[in-house]
């Protein structure tokens, strides 16, 4: 499935929330690198409200990027957290780990994922801080009624992300 079809701008009615925001899919089933990677490091959020898990930015975090009209979205980690999780994953390292590309903008991170989409939506910042990006980690491909169908019956999670 293209990466552009699995990140939307939307309201999340099970959250209560009537402001837009970035919501990229994740399917813990894909056999994509970073998306492999993204699933051992949800295992590391804290639940907050039911089905909705935060992490720390050091663990897993997002950032804004625009050009033009297309806004993106990368997700990344640190590579002591990398290092730490796949520590024991060695099949994973030599599988995957050559194909993460390190952050430009942050040598100490790893990218796992990047996804983009043509829109005007400019992300809400408060405080000093951007809107925070959410991930709804469920199986297989999905479009966005399908992932919000799954969220409402429980059989797909949201990961709060901060974004930079």
């Amino acid at each position: 499935m293209d990466d552009s079809a699995r990140m939307w701008i939307t309201t999340v009615p099970a959250l209560d929330a009537e402001d837009p925001v970035v919501l990229l899919g994740h399917d813990h089933t894909s056999e994509s690198p970073g998306e492999r990677v993204v699933s051992l490091l949800l295992d590391r959020g804290h639940e907050g409200e039911e089905g909705v898990f935060y992490l720390l930015p050091f663990d897993l975090s997002a950032r804004y990027e625009r050009t033009g009209d297309r806004l993106a979205v990368v997700l990344s980690t640190s590579r002591q957290v990398l290092a730490h999780e796949l520590a024991d994953r060695s099949d994973l390292v030599r599988e995957h780990l050559p194909d993460l590309p390190v952050d430009a903008a942050d040598d100490d991170r790893v990218i796992l994922l990047r996804r983009e989409i043509v829109t005007d939506f400019v992300p809400a910042e408060q405080d000093g801080q951007k809107q925070p990006v959410l991930l709804v980690d469920h199986d297989g491909s999905a479009s966005l009624t399908e992932v919000l169908t799954r969220f409402d019956k429980g059989e797909a999670g949201l990961a709060v992300l901060n974004a930079d």
